[in-house]
């Protein structure tokens, strides 16, 4: 029984890999769903969000550099934002295609978050009630930072130029995925020492969405717990940068070849 719990156990690495194979998958889909491209590939593509939240908690939590981190997310999140704008809107335009993919934009604002909650929980061992204060405060913040973009688009005309630069202040309502994913994520973080609750409340969440949206594939999310539960806890090979590389670069190459050869 140990032979085989060992050969099925997945390390964050092989987890990651995973994740990029049904995530390249979605974005097929993506490109081609105006072309007929079956919906099976992009079912295949939703329990990714999960799976990468799952995957960021535990670096957060293990990370050495968590300022470094959050900078590089922050960073690659404008480099996406600009580059959709510049291909979708300027170099390349397809009216079947909207470029909206930012997932380091989640990663981003879930971390943010998940810093807070650290800082909420130290005031708390300290007893430091203004270490509270500031965490409940720096909650705030993302939501916040969302008003003035919310408030442009009651605009009549809305000045989408204006809208573009408030898009790259990052908040918690304009963001891939929306806020339930980056609930999920600070929860994943929460509760990351007990793996039955991250899995249950995966699953709560992916039954909610059946019930409340019964067309919504959404719900098919639920199927991250399986490589959840398969993880060992160990790094693997690490591969830091090929996310952040292959990420932008499969859909921004999938993108142009979806627009030429039309």
């Amino acid at each position: 029984m140990n032979v085989l719990k060992d050969k099925l156990s997945l390390n964050a690495t092989t987890l990651k890999m995973i994740a990029v194979v049904l995530m390249f998958s979605d974005h097929i889909h993506q490109m081609w769903a105006h072309s007929g491209a079956p919906l099976w590939l992009t079912m295949l593509g939703r329990p990714v969000f999960p799976m990468f939240l799952f995957i960021m908690s535990e670096s957060f939590h293990y990370t050495r550099n968590r300022k470094k981190l959050l900078l590089r997310l922050l960073f690659m999140s404008w480099l996406m934002i600009a580059l959709n704008y510049l291909l979708n809107a300027v170099l390349l335009p397809n009216d079947n295609i909207v470029l909206i993919n930012s997932a380091f934009g989640t990663f981003f604002i879930a971390t943010l978050y998940m810093l807070f909650w650290d800082i909420f929980i130290t005031g708390i061992r300290e007893k430091k009630v203004l270490k509270i204060i500031t965490a409940v405060l720096l909650c705030l913040v993302p939501i916040l930072t969302a008003l003035p973009v919310l408030y442009l688009t009651t605009l009549d005309p809305p000045p989408l130029w204006l809208i573009r630069i408030f898009f790259f202040i990052p908040n918690i309502l304009i963001i891939e995925g929306g806020p339930v994913i980056v609930v999920l994520g600070l929860l994943f973080y929460i509760f990351r020492k007990w793996r039955w609750v991250q899995c249950l409340i995966l699953t709560a969440l992916s039954a909610l969405q059946f019930f409340l949206f019964k067309d919504s594939i959404q719900s098919m999310m639920v199927f991250a717990v399986i490589p959840m539960l398969l993880y060992n806890g160990e790094k693997g090979r690490g591969m830091k940068n090929f996310f952040y590389i292959f990420y932008p670069a499969h859909i921004y190459l999938l993108y142009i070849i979806a627009t030429l050869w039309k």
